[in-house]
Formats: C-alpha cells, structure tokens, sequence
C-alpha cells in the first residue's frame, strides 16, 4: 500500500458535502423546510411587533427583549413543525449514544435507517459560526467521523446520526426579517462548517408537488388532466442575539 493511499477520507469540500446532502434528501425534507420558513419568518415579525406595541422600553432594551422573544417563538415553532413532519424530540434531553445534555429542542428524523439530529441556531450574520453554547457542543460530537483525517486505519466515517442545524439571521437593517436561512453542519471541533448552503440554492431543482387538475366531465370533449409544477418558493431566514446567560443553565440561542 503506497504513500498515497494514506489521504484525507474527505479529501476535498465536495465530497463532504455530497455525503451530508445524500443523508438529508431534499426531496423528503422539502416540505419541512418550506413550513419551518413559515412559521419562522412569522415568529420573527411577531417578536417585533410585540416588543415594539407592548413592551414600553428604550431602545437597547427593545433590542434585547426582542432578540430573547424572537428565538424563544422560533425554539417554539421549530419543534411543533418538525413533530409535524415525523421529528422526535430527542429522549430525556439526552444526545444519543453519549451521556451529553441537551438544553434546546433537537430533533431526530431517521431516513432510511440513519439518523439526522436537528437543531435550531442564529447566526450573528450570514455563514458566520453560531454562538458555542453547551447544547450545540454536545450535538457536533455526532460530526467527528465528517471531519476530515488521515484515514491510516480505515475507520473512515461510521454510519451513525449525524447533527444538522437550521441556521437564521436576522436582518439587521429591516426589524422583523430574516436576511438568510442556511442549513449547516458543523465540525467535531466547533471551529468550521463542514457544509453550509443557503435554504434556497439547497432546494434548488426541487418543484413541489404536482398539481392535477381535475377530470373533465363526460362529454366535453375531455382531454387527458394537464399536471403543472408550481415554481419553487424561495425560502426565509430568521434571526437571534448571542448567548448571554450561563451555558450551564439553559441554552438560550
């Protein structure tokens, strides 16, 4: 065996993002993604609107209670929409094969027997690294086996879960809107992302459900019922405020 057989398991970008993208099918988590944008983006502007009607503050303090509003309404709505589409949320706060605690709603898809562990994080900005807090360091152990190594011993990847976070950013020029929506992987070490894709260029290629147009009436002169694609939605983004409590506590963003 010669010098060059002893490379990179993940040798290039590419390749790393090909295996994250062949264990998170677009075509199956569309629909998730699409309503998550939803209700997402509506958590947002009702964060805004309730800080900015009812809270009575000056504005660094508006600023604050809505960015703690703001993800506490998304937190929400994330894990309602992925029970929604078959999610669970992980047993006893616990990140599967360790002993690791969780403070925030992950949640567990299986696809075709492998798991995908989903979570939800803000971004200071868009591609930006979100706030390390207890939880998210718990769930990116998952990633170890996707971070690039000198495969010296074969080991290779192993199939097993893997952590996946739906990523927002707020806009900063416009309150209430999100300016991006990512989906990301993070490496073992918290010190990169191992794929990043916006939410729109992720779902890109991928039409929503045909729609078929009813049969015509006996009688009519009826022709074969017409299928048409609806155009692809482009997707949302949503935003957050950096930690600031105890990680020990509970994770707040």
């Amino acid at each position: 065996m010669g010098y060059k057989s002893c490379i990179l398991q993940f040798d290039s970008e590419g390749t790393v993002e090909q295996f994250i993208k062949n264990r998170l099918p677009p075509a199956l988590f569309k629909n998730l993604f699409l309503d998550l944008e939803d209700r997402l983006r509506a958590s947002a502007l009702k964060a805004f609107t309730m800080v900015r009607d009812h809270a009575g503050l000056d504005p660094k303090g508006s600023r604050e209670l809505e960015g703690q509003a703001r993800f506490r309404m998304m937190e929400e709505a994330f894990r309602e929409t992925c029970e929604l589409h078959g999610g669970k949320l992980l047993e006893n706060g616990i990140i599967p094969l360790t002993d690791l605690k969780i403070f925030q709603p992950f949640m567990r898809f299986e696809v075709n027997g492998q798991g995908v562990i989903f979570g939800l994080a803000a971004m200071p900005e868009p591609k930006m690294l979100p706030v390390k807090n207890m939880s998210r360091k718990a769930g990116v152990t998952l990633n170890y086996y996707l971070s690039p190594r000198l495969d010296l011993d074969g080991s290779g990847p192993k199939i097993g879960d893997i952590f996946v976070l739906l990523l927002v950013a707020r806009d900063r020029e416009k309150a209430g809107k999100i300016s991006e929506f990512a989906i990301g992987v993070i490496d073992a070490g918290y010190e990169q992302y191992l794929f990043y894709e916006t939410l729109d260029k992720y779902l890109e290629g991928y039409a929503d459900e045909p729609v078929i147009a009813p049969a015509p009436s006996p009688g009519t002169g009826a022709k074969a019922p017409v299928i048409s694609l609806k155009k692809t939605i482009k997707p949302f983004v949503p935003p957050e405020q950096p930690d600031s409590g105890d990680d020990s506590e509970r994770d707040t963003k």
